[in-house]
């Protein structure tokens, strides 16, 4: 080598090993609070791309946090521009923006939603036709004109990131302090499918006039949908307190529904979906079975509990979360019998949504502050998942 390009060349080397020094050591001091664990990175949330130039599913962690800093946070739905917004049971809406940033300010809270127990704000949806006519739908606890607990779904607009424009399409749904259900979804047929719980009143489940302990199925304006087995807004009925929905590739709905607690706690339920069915709360439960009625194609067993929640399908898979069990479920059906692996247990602590994203991604809530958890400084969470790494 002519000595005329050694100096520079050492100049280089030494700059070079500084810098990297100077990385490595701002990298060693980012504080532990920002994640679930060190091995967990942040990552830009970036939903609405995802097949960006050069990156595939490979180069996705297979766990990474998106916000932090949420309270009891229920449902997620996902903005066709990127971003999330996301229902905190005490009745505030947040948004997290594209780049996984939590906005201080909330895009709505509605004051009339009723924190209570299980109650509160629940789930939320965008129509499908959301890009032009900006309608978001809320699932919420409030207080009726006698004081008593009931719940409702409403509809509003999303316009500036506010929520204004309040319009009640479902009402007067029997609620309590517990088994509220809350979650909604439009299906394949563009119909808004509604989860319902028996407001601690078992009888209600069975009686096809209540709304409680149901899966109703109505339009975006909340009338009864065509087609309907009662000629009312109920679509299935027999439930104790379901809390996920969710279709597979062949349009089958697919349910997750919490089965006793206390003494004979146990016997979670995940159910096939047929309209009209009898899921047979409270005259059976688990596995037990009895004509006229349908039962799980899998459930916990007695004294074991997935307290399962949120229900996502995706790559042939379904996943829902577990608040007691404090675990994300994998399910894999195969004609009348299903299998179950389980993950993550007891790693984030309660999760309470699961949904698949336009990456193919799924999105999950953590439930720690909701008065029956142990939250960590930075609960409660958004956290992505790779199910191609699972």
């Amino acid at each position: 080598m002519k000595k005329g390009f050694a100096l520079p060349l050492l100049l280089l080397l030494i700059v070079g090993i500084s810098i990297g020094f100077i990385l490595w050591k701002s990298i060693g001091k980012k504080s532990t609070s920002d994640v679930i664990n060190t091995n967990i990175p942040e990552i830009p949330l970036q939903v609405t791309n995802p097949s960006q130039p050069g990156v595939t599913v490979e180069d996705i962690p297979q766990v990474s946090v998106v916000a932090t800093g949420l309270d009891t946070p229920w449902a997620i739905a996902i903005l066709p521009e990127g971003g999330l917004l996301v229902t905190e049971r005490k009745g505030m809406i947040r948004l997290v923006d594209s780049s996984g940033g939590l906005q201080e300010n909330p895009v709505a809270q509605i004051s009339s939603a009723k924190e209570i127990g299980e109650g509160g704000l629940q789930g939320i949806v965008l129509h499908p036709d959301f890009i032009s006519n900006k309608y978001v739908y809320l699932y919420y606890t409030y207080a009726g004109s006698s004081d008593n607990t009931l719940n409702r779904v409403v509809r509003m607009t999303h316009e500036n990131k506010k929520l204004t424009d309040e319009k009640i399409i479902v009402d007067a749904i029997p609620g309590a302090s517990n088994h509220d259900g809350g979650r909604i979804k439009f299906g394949p047929d563009r119909m808004l499918y509604i989860t319902t719980g028996d407001a601690q009143n078992p009888s209600l489940a069975q009686d096809t006039n209540s709304l409680a302990g149901k899966i109703l199925r109505v339009t975006d304006e909340g009338k009864p949908a065509p087609g309907n087995p009662f000629e009312n807004r109920v679509y299935t009925f027999g439930h104790r307190n379901p809390q996920g929905i969710a279709w597979d590739s062949d349009g089958t709905l697919w349910a997750t529904e919490h089965g006793p607690s206390g003494l004979e706690t146990g016997n979670d339920e995940f159910n096939r979906i047929e309209s009209g069915k009898n899921y047979g709360w409270p005259e059976i439960r688990g596995s037990q079975t009895k004509s006229g009625m349908m039962s799980p194609i899998l459930e916990s067993g007695r004294g074991n509990t997935w307290a399962p929640s949120g229900l996502a399908y995706v790559g042939g898979k379904f996943f829902f979360a577990g608040l007691r069990g404090q675990a994300l479920y994998e399910v894999s059906v195969n004609g009348s019998s299903a299998s179950l692996k389980t993950h993550f247990k007891s790693e984030f602590g309660r999760l309470r949504e699961v949904l698949t994203g336009p990456d193919g991604m799924l999105y999950i809530t953590t439930s720690n502050r909701d008065g029956r958890g142990n939250p960590k400084t930075d609960d409660d969470k958004i956290i992505r998942i790779n199910p191609q790494k699972l």
